[in-house]
């Protein structure tokens, strides 16, 4: 125990640099920035929700370096093909006439991918990336070729333009950890930024993890302790949000399916994580609120009474939070 304490603290003052380090650079995103810490501390994949120039390809790159890690970045588009993203094998010729295939890695073997704007490429290049991000290896040619470890996809989503889009089916957005909504900065971060940003030098992020520290805390965050009550909120929650099996009306009224397994294990895994951020060993109910959003919102849909209603998956969610916990 006193092992795992002492890992804790460690672990506790780097989470402390690496996230002054990113906010010296993406200002007036102090939410998002934690959340996106949670997925990767959770081992996951994040879903980023927000409109054109709020720093979301800067906060990738900024993670990247932070958490040392190789960062790469794919802008997807309707004729993007899967062998654009996995790789694909090209016949050479080597100087004595012999003929051979030789595999060309796509972007995808990386350890922290941004997919940018997933919902413009075909399903079929979409499936091909979940599906890595799922098994952790792709298939190529008939091989299996492993990722490189950790590996991380935070695809991102614009809200406004939907012409010409291919919106993911919601089975393949339970295969992201969080969906992190991305909304403009204040007044007085807006105003850093601007300066910030437009004199003779940029700040720099600096490196605080590398790929292996960061897998220890990826298995330290699965060391730590949660109470029976966390455990028995995050479960009542999750229930709670099916129709059919829930206690509330709205829920069985104006949600056409609810939560599976997978948004207990994220509740789970990012609770734990978060505790670690802000420098607590356990997790509290605190915490699984305010997860609730970012983990339940893209693992439920709302009924055609709900749309009749003008009903939203935020206030289902927020009674949800309000008669659970």
């Amino acid at each position: 125990m006193t092992k795992v304490v002492a890992e804790t603290e460690k672990l506790n003052s780097l989470l402390l640099d690496a996230r002054t380090a990113i906010g010296r650079v993406i200002f007036g995103q102090e939410s998002v920035i934690e959340l996106a810490m949670v997925t990767l501390l959770a081992g996951g994949h994040a879903l980023l929700i927000g409109v054109p120039g709020l720093a979301k390809t800067k906060l990738v790159t900024t993670l990247g370096t932070v958490f040392g890690l190789d960062a790469k970045r794919i802008q997807f588009t309707p004729d993007l093909m899967p062998a654009d993203i996995l790789g694909s094998e090209v016949l050479e010729q080597n100087e004595a006439g012999e003929r051979s295939f030789r595999f060309i890695a796509g972007p995808v073997f990386c350890q922290l991918l941004m997919a940018d704007e997933i919902n413009r490429a075909s399903p079929r290049t979409q499936s091909a990336l979940l599906q890595a991000m799922q098994e952790h290896h792709v298939s190529v040619a008939g091989r299996h070729l492993d990722l490189p470890r950790p590996f991380h996809v935070l695809a991102t989503q614009n809200p406004l333009e939907q012409e010409g889009t291919y919106p993911l089916p919601e089975a393949q957005l339970d295969r992201f950890l969080l969906q992190i909504d991305v909304g403009y900065p204040d007044l007085e971060s807006e105003r850093r930024m601007m300066l910030a940003t437009t004199g003779a030098r940029e700040e720099e992020p600096a490196a605080v993890f590398d790929a292996d520290s960061l897998m220890a805390a990826q298995t330290l965050v699965r060391r730590v302790p949660v109470g029976e009550q966390v455990v028995e909120a995050i479960l009542k929650l999750v229930r709670a949000g099916r129709p059919g099996d829930s206690p509330l009306d709205a829920v069985n009224r104006h949600v056409a399916w609810g939560p599976g397994p997978r948004a207990a294990q994220a509740l789970m895994l990012c609770s734990r994580a978060k505790a670690l951020i802000e420098g607590r060993y356990t997790p509290s109910i605190d915490d699984v609120a305010v997860l609730a959003h970012p983990v339940l919102k893209h693992r439920m849909a709302l009924s055609f009474a709900a749309h009749a209603d003008q009903v939203s998956l935020n206030q289902i969610i927020d009674q949800l939070i309000e008669s659970v916990l």
